[in-house]
């Protein structure tokens, strides 16, 4: 069995790094040749800086991530699967990978070709959107999710929605050490002559250590020979924000009440050897930890495997690891009464070394060798798991199982008597921002395309608001107004040929598939004001997005001679583009692709399924095969992203992207399955569609199960978490078309020929 382990290493000082070099050391202790960690495997550090020679890595640590740098975690990924390794191990803290929360170990598990093992050093009772999607994609791409304690499989199960036959229990391990009959550690002046009073590890505020000096009075008082040692460097995130403002504040809180000869701090990073020394020397050891919320606690762990004697606070781990007599606890930041458990244990020798040989004992199992074997076990069974997973997954590309049910929530919390509000802070509508043509132009599209599915009320509702926005808009040369104020003010005089196209778009649907004549007659009169200024749109989106609306009008009216001839005119601006800037190597309208880009050759689609123009057709089968050829060579879709744009030449920029490229994406290939019938249009339709669920560079959902809105993007650090009415449209609307594409195929297979659907 070799094993990538993906961590922090030594001599990096970290809790999880020493933590992981513990793990490789136990599992080869399971190994009658004793290997070497080098044999076994390798490890993969994670840097906390820019220079990767910053620490002197063991031979074992064969590649090393900085932290913040995104695409060396997808060189890691390729630098494991092309390795002989047989499996991964996860060492999972929020702190050390890059990214909001750490999203940007998503990738690189995503991209791993070999079973993981995921070790979970924290389960939040609360987390954050971004930090509930980090666990649950974790879950989902590991064999098994490993915690420490009953209460982090609680939390995963009721909170985070993982099934509880993925979670699996494996304590922390502790040093196989057992304690020296000659003690180095009692000849030191501080320990020599004194009942020692210990605490360990990187220092805190939410340590709690004012608790215990708050206590040294009352228990000095009883014992005088006491001394709290406090054994540890202050931690670097404080140290670097605080400096030691703690340390001293603790000082200075001893000697006010007059304890300070009862106080020392240690302030060094120690060894195993030596930190089980510190605890077989001490009397008491103490966690007075501040709130509840800490699930796994290392230095517990080392505390009961050492048989030391324990006071703590009741934080999650302490309650299961101290349970049975195995501790004490009291409440906290209560120095009266971890006072009084002090003095009782101190006072009772036998009390004393009852309580120690409960945790002693209990503390045989949770030695590291063990620990280590239970992990090899763990890992056999994931190698067996990725087996049949691997099966599994490619056996289909499509599962409409794992399509959200269709909601409109977030849509109705958007949209008051004016319109649908443009701009949104997390799921709250921003008010501030007021509203916009293209949305409400959107907005129209979506509710039509709801209430044609399942006769949605709401979405009935809906049209009416929408179609008055649009119509309210309008100006008497027939152009529109795009921004509105909430107390429903013009904004601007004239309106971005992009936002005439999407309303001419909108009122095309509408026409197409009216819900009543009242409907259709209302559009009619509003595009066909509008239509006088088809012959001033000069900007390619403009004019396709108008194309897909005189499009869908046509569909109505085809002896319309007139419309088919403005079609036919604005056909002519893409075509000529498209011919100036193609080259063998670039088959696009300009010289960069910029934003809602498969708007080009989905209206391209549009014009030739009316007029039957070959040249168009084969224009709009190019660049959809460039387009994709460019954004979806991955396996999932990576829309270009606004930084910069992709410049004829240069590197295709990653962030940000938007829902709206998303939702081209989706469109284009569904157009182009009702012209062709080609299966693999539903299955890249869906492809890009699964953008929104997580399929994309930060294996991240920008979908919030919980408001049922949409994330405004993917940033080079996470998610944009405003749901806007864009995003949310774009979600809805490329929804919809995955389910209308199912409905197609079906009907094509079942009957060998297609239904006409609105």
């Amino acid at each position: 069995m070799r094993i990538a382990y993906i961590s922090t290493y030594p001599p990096r000082e970290c809790g999880i790094a020493t933590f992981n070099q513990n793990l490789v050391n136990a599992v080869n202790a399971n190994y009658p040749e004793k290997r070497s960690p080098l044999q076994s495997g390798f490890v993969v550090a994670l840097n906390d800086s820019e220079d990767v020679e910053e620490y002197k890595y063991p031979e074992e640590v064969k590649f090393v991530i900085r932290q913040d740098h995104q695409k060396d975690y997808i060189r890691a990924a390729n630098f494991i699967n092309t390795s002989n390794v047989d499996v991964c191990v996860l060492e999972h803290e929020f702190g050390i990978y890059g990214g909001e929360s750490g999203i940007y170990i998503l990738p690189l598990i995503n991209r791993l070709q070999k079973p993981l093992l995921s070790i979970l050093h924290t389960v939040l009772k609360d987390p954050s959107f971004v930090q509930k999607i980090i666990i649950r994609e974790i879950a989902e791409q590991s064999a098994k999710v490993i915690v420490m304690s009953q209460r982090a499989v609680d939390f995963l199960t009721d909170i985070y929605d993982i099934p509880a036959d993925k979670v699996q229990i494996i304590e922390h391990g502790v040093p196989d050490l057992e304690a020296h009959a000659d003690n180095p550690i009692k000849k030191l002046p501080v320990f020599k002559n004194n009942r020692v009073l210990f605490t360990f590890g990187l220092i805190s505020r939410n340590k709690g250590l004012e608790t215990m000096i708050r206590a040294l009075p009352k228990i000095v008082e009883k014992h005088p020979d006491v001394m709290y040692v406090v054994l540890g460097n202050t931690h670097p995130g404080v140290l670097k924000n605080s400096g030691e403002e703690y340390r001293d504040g603790l000082k200075r809180l001893a000697a006010q009440l007059n304890v300070s000869q009862h106080l020392t701090f240690i302030n060094k990073f120690v060894s195993e050897e030596e930190l089980f020394d510190y605890l077989t020397a001490a009397e008491i050891y103490v966690t007075p930890y501040l709130n509840e919320a800490q699930i796994t606690s290392g230095t517990l762990s080392y505390a009961v495997g050492a048989g030391a004697a324990i006071v703590s606070t009741p934080y999650w781990h302490a309650t299961e690891l101290l349970a049975d007599n195995r501790g004490r606890l009291f409440d906290f930041k209560n120095d009266e009464q971890l006072a009084n458990h002090i003095i009782e244990l101190l006072s009772d020798d036998d009390l004393l070394a009852k309580i120690r040989a409960n945790a002693y004992k209990y503390g045989q199992h949770l030695r590291w060798p063990k620990i280590g074997g239970e992990y090899i076990n763990a890992a056999r069974e994931a190698c067996d798991q990725h087996d049949f997973r691997d099966k599994i997954l490619k056996s289909s590309i499509i599962d409409p199982e794992i399509m959200p049910k269709f909601n409109l929530a977030h849509v109705l919390r958007l949209t008051d008597d004016t319109g649908i509000v443009q701009h949104a802070k997390y799921g709250i509508p921003n008010l501030k921002e007021g509203y916009c043509l293209d949305d409400n132009a959107r907005a129209l599209i979506m509710a039509l395309m709801a209430y044609q599915r399942n006769k949605s009320q709401d979405a009935l509702r809906l049209l009416p608001i929408y179609l008055s926005y649009i119509h309210y808009m309008q100006t008497e040369d027939g152009n529109f107004r795009n921004f509105l104020s909430f107390n429903r003010q013009y904004l601007d005089e004239v309106g971005s040929e992009d936002s005439f196209g999407r309303t001419i778009w909108s009122l095309g649907y509408l026409i197409n598939c009216a819900v009543n004549n009242s409907y259709r007659e209302f559009a009619l009169e509003i595009f066909h004001k509008a239509t006088q200024q088809f012959k001033n749109l000069h900007h390619l989106r403009g004019i396709a997005n108008s194309m897909i609306g005189i499009a869908l009008y046509l569909k109505v009216f085809p002896q319309d001679e007139g419309m088919l001839h403005e079609l036919t005119e604005l056909t002519k601006p893409l075509v000529d583009a498209y011919k100036k800037t193609r080259t063998d190597e670039w088959h696009w309208f300009e010289n960069e692709m910029t934003y809602d880009n498969a708007i080009l050759p989905l209206a391209l689609m549009h014009s030739c399924e009316i007029t039957g123009n070959e040249e168009v057709k084969s224009i709009a089968v190019e660049s959809m095969t460039f387009l994709d050829k460019t954004t979806l060579s991955n396996g999932y879709l990576i829309p270009i992203g606004n930084d910069g744009w992709y410049k004829r030449g240069g590197e295709i920029p990653m962030y940000d992207q938007q829902a709206i490229e998303t939702m081209a994406m989706v469109l284009m290939n569904f157009q182009a399955y009702q012209i062709w019938h080609e299966p693999e249009y539903v299955e890249k339709m869906f492809l890009c569609y699964m953008w929104f669920l997580g399929e994309n560079t930060l294996r991240a959902p920008l979908y919030d199960h919980e408001t049922k809105g949409c994330c405004d993007g993917l940033l080079p650090t996470g998610i944009n978490r405003n749901q806007g009415a864009e995003s949310t449209l774009a979600y809805l609307i490329s929804h919809l078309t995955v389910l209308k594409a199912f409905e197609l195929e079906y009907e094509y297979h079942k009957y060998g020929y297609t239904i006409e659907l609105c």
